[in-house]
């Protein structure tokens, strides 16, 4: 979409107001993306300074503005990034990307997926009068990331562009491509839609950004795509089974559910049989612990919602795995919610979920939460939702009770979105 002179991409973390490129005019790598986020917030590598640089943020408050109209309009072209990840050529890095099976951890990619896309948001915010950002660019959603590729393939360099594509008055989408090189050419792995939102220096309120000016039919097509998909968000959001009763068309499905684990025998409401190729939902669950070390904080202090986002999906494919009776792959990644922050030193709780099965598809709710031992209680942080492909027929999962029905329901929703 942008000229090849892109690959030289304007840092919003530079310290001053050069355009960047890495070593040797090729594109950055990941490790180079996350120090430039260090230097746009002043973060350290050292947690004790780590600390002391997030108090001195504080300071900068005085630097954000009170309406848009302050700020000057972007293009798309000014927050484009092309980041490499060099698994063919650097044997090291491919082992941390490696899996048992010779394959690439995906959760891996999500994490990159994460911290480029904050990089993006920052490279539109980019003030080149500024030596530190006064925002801090948090994750708020994965709106949708679809797979173009089932195949990702351990030693072959990959290739990460993306840009902003749409604006609000404190949102953000990026939209974001992978790439995989083989055969003498890159063909493309995955597309991802983030929505970040900016806040204050110390991450208590919410901050103004950039608008967002496109330039020719395409960025407007982009950007109209954006205003659709936040439309899109809303109607969900007003249509959820925690706001509202299913549909009519929904409820016979339930019913029929219901009827269909009946004991013809007894005929009695809670006399129940399992029918034949089912599991009962309440047996196809996983649960897992993280204690969440500094080791894994992002450069606001909390923990990285990659890291989150790696978890989640590491459990929801052993999931899937152990459901199926075979490895899985991965379909598509749908409507990450990033509720609340997660702090460091927190017990995470993270319960993963079959919800739906359809044919050989595997549709996978993971819910996380923090538990504080001292008060007993559990707060909510983030709901994920992935759908798995098995190479083979899965069983029928079926719902006991109102509560798994819901899920049930829920569940089918977000497989008929990313699948029919």
């Amino acid at each position: 979409m942008f000229p090849p002179r892109l690959r030289c991409w304007r840092v919003a973390a530079a310290l001053t107001s050069r355009t960047f490129c890495s070593r040797s005019g090729r594109a950055p790598d990941m490790k180079e993306v996350r120090n430039r986020l260090r230097e746009i917030v002043g973060a350290s590598t050292n947690w004790s300074d780590h600390q002391q640089a997030m108090a001195e943020r504080a300071s900068l408050s005085s630097m954000l503005v009170k309406s848009q109209s302050d700020l000057p309009s972007k293009s798309m072209k000014d927050s484009f990034l092309e980041v490499h990840l060099p698994l063919g050529s650097e044997p090291l890095l491919r082992e941390k990307y490696l899996t048992f099976h010779n394959t690439v951890r995906f959760g891996r990619i999500l994490e990159d997926l994460d911290s480029l896309a904050v990089l993006i948001s920052y490279s539109h915010t980019y003030n080149p009068a500024l030596k530190r950002s006064p925002l801090s660019i948090v994750t708020a959603l994965v709106d949708k990331i679809d797979m173009r590729h089932h195949v990702i393939y351990p030693d072959c360099d990959i290739k990460f562009t993306g840009h902003v594509t749409w604006v609000g008055r404190t949102s953000i989408e990026a939209k974001m491509h992978m790439a995989q090189y083989r055969d003498g050419a890159y063909a493309p792995v995955l597309d991802a839609t983030f929505v970040m939102v900016a806040r204050d220096p110390e991450n208590k309120r919410a901050a103004i950004v950039n608008p967002l000016k496109p330039e020719g039919p395409e960025d407007e097509k982009l950007f109209q795509e954006g205003e659709a998909n936040k439309s899109r968000r809303v109607e969900l959001s007003t249509a959820s089974l925690l706001k509202v009763a299913p549909t009519a068309e929904e409820r016979k499905i339930v019913h029929s559910l219901f009827l269909n684990t009946l004991d013809n025998k007894t005929v009695s409401f809670r006399s129940r049989v399992l029918p034949p190729n089912s599991v009962w939902m309440q047996d196809a669950k996983l649960k897992g612990l993280e204690i969440c070390h500094p080791q894994e904080r992002n450069i606001f202090n909390r923990i990285f919602g990659g890291f989150l986002m790696r978890k989640a999906y590491e459990l929801g494919w052993a999931n899937a795995c152990s459901f199926g009776g075979c490895r899985p792959t991965l379909v598509a990644v749908d409507d990450i919610l990033f509720q609340k922050p997660v702090d460091i030193g927190s017990l995470l709780l993270l319960s993963s979920q079959v919800c739906y099965s359809e044919g050989k598809h595997i549709q996978v709710r993971v819910h996380s939460e923090v538990f504080d031992p001292l008060t007993r209680t559990h707060n909510t942080t983030n709901v994920f939702h992935f759908t798995f492909a098995s190479d083979r027929d899965v069983p029928n999962v079926v719902p006991e009770t109102y509560g798994e029905s819901m899920l049930y329901l829920d569940g089918k929703r977000h497989f008929n979105q990313t699948v029919l």
